[in-house]
């Protein structure tokens, strides 16, 4: 069984997320840190609905507290070419949100992976050899990459494997463009995300757009190709012209044919542009 589940959007944030988690079975065995990773591509979303929802962010902090409350919480985002970390997490209220939390007892905090300390770890893949990685991301941890819908010129879509790129500390992220389907395929199994959540209540193509489409779903599901192949078809576009998506498919992170839960891909399928580079 490798299901994901489509859940309308309906009747607000928690309502919503917590009909996708019932109907995936739940967040699996939970354990800390809960390293969640939003988009946060740029501090100039031109279309409002390219960088991750930081109100979804705090529902899902919201629901995993409300199971676990002694949880900790680490909102995670490197540099970028166009963005500063710690900058946006500012811009975006995820520092105020942080203390916030803290003044009530929560241990939730944002992590800036490019200026935190590396570890090297022992691991041979189609790009990196033995990489150096945000020691935070190589210990043990509970990962949710929580991404927008969205196409994109160098991979094709940008989901929720796409959103691992922001896990890579260093700025100048461009020199990894020429092999970026091997790059997300390894972070793939080298992060092994646990539980992925594209907000698609509206969907845009290429990373930034202008252009927008009005789905008003969200896609839920614990395997992260199994996601990002829903989310190509809801697209109306063939997940087998996605490299990343080929490379990573079989048993541990999902198939080409997902079994979908709750809402047909057919009542919320909206027709996107192919990418072009």
């Amino acid at each position: 069984m490798d299901p994901v589940a489509i859940v309308k959007y309906e009747e607000g944030l928690y309502s919503t997320l917590s009909r996708g988690f019932n109907l995936i079975g739940g967040f699996g065995e939970l354990k800390s840190p809960v390293l969640i990773k939003p988009n946060i591509c740029t501090n100039k979303d031109g279309t409002g609905h390219s960088v991750t929802d930081p109100e979804l962010v705090k529902t899902i902090i919201s629901t995993l507290l409300k199971i676990d409350s002694g949880l900790s919480v680490r909102i995670i985002e490197s540099n970028s070419q166009s963005k500063n970390a710690q900058e946006s997490f500012d811009f975006f209220g995820y520092t105020k949100y942080c203390e916030e939390q803290q003044e009530t007892g929560n241990d939730v905090a944002t992590v800036d992976l490019s200026n935190i300390p590396l570890a090297k770890i022992q691991f041979e893949g189609e790009y990196f050899s033995n990489p150096e990685l945000p020691v935070i991301i190589t210990e043990p941890h509970y990962f949710i990459s929580v991404a927008t819908a969205k196409t994109h010129y160098l991979s094709y879509i940008t989901g929720v494997l796409k959103n691992l790129f922001g896990v890579l500390p260093r700025k100048d992220m461009a020199v990894y463009h020429s092999k970026i389907h091997e790059v997300i395929a390894d972070l793939t199994r080298i992060v092994k995300p646990d539980l992925n959540i594209v907000d698609a209540r509206v969907g845009v193509e290429d990373w930034n757009g202008p252009k927008t489409h009005r789905i008003g779903a969200f896609i839920i599901g614990e395997k992260p190709v199994s996601v990002d192949v829903v989310m190509t078809k809801v697209f109306q576009l063939d997940p087998n012209h996605v490299s990343h998506l080929v490379k990573l498919s079989g048993k541990e992170f999902g198939t080409m044919f997902p079994e979908v839960i709750g809402t047909p891909i057919k009542d919320v399928s909206v027709q996107f542009s192919i990418p072009k580079v």
